[in-house]
């Protein structure tokens, strides 16, 4: 299986400015600039590549936890997931440094531990974890 994903630059990287495609059309041209991605520029229609991967990250983490917990023999109500992705000036250079996952799940029957152990597995075995080179951390809540 592979998913492809393309980008169009024009200009300086401070002034200029680009789009991003994606082949369900999620992203149709969808700009991106240095002042969106650097400088919290806001009010206008756009996305960074490290709000990209905040998404995709949470989206494959909920995804990789459900799977651990059908196998285990739960049926979750719902798996809330934010990702909290870390842009630092390192190595002379900009690089992901760390990612925070935040999950608010709501599963019938499990234990806190069945849970904590189950939702440590799916950190790990989510496949945008494994691509990342960063600190990844959980911070996993059980709805009562």
């Amino acid at each position: 299986m592979i998913r492809t994903g393309s980008a169009v630059w024009n200009g300086t990287i401070k002034d200029g400015s680009g789009s991003l495609t994606t082949p369900s059309g999620v992203l149709s041209s969808t700009p991106y600039s240095f002042k969106m991605r650097f400088e919290d520029e806001t009010g206008r229609s756009g996305t960074n590549p490290e709000e990209l991967i905040a998404a995709a990250h949470a989206g494959c983490f909920s995804m990789a936890l459900s799977g651990q917990l059908t196998k285990a023999g739960f049926t979750p109500e719902s798996l809330a997931t934010s990702a909290a992705v870390t842009l630092e000036q390192k190595d002379g250079g900009f690089a992901i440094t760390k990612v925070h996952l935040t999950l608010k799940a709501k599963v019938p029957g499990i234990t806190e531990a069945q849970f904590q152990e189950l939702a440590g597995a799916a950190k790990a075995g989510c496949p945008v974890s494994k691509v990342l080179n960063a600190e990844i951390t959980l911070a996993a809540t059980l709805a009562g």
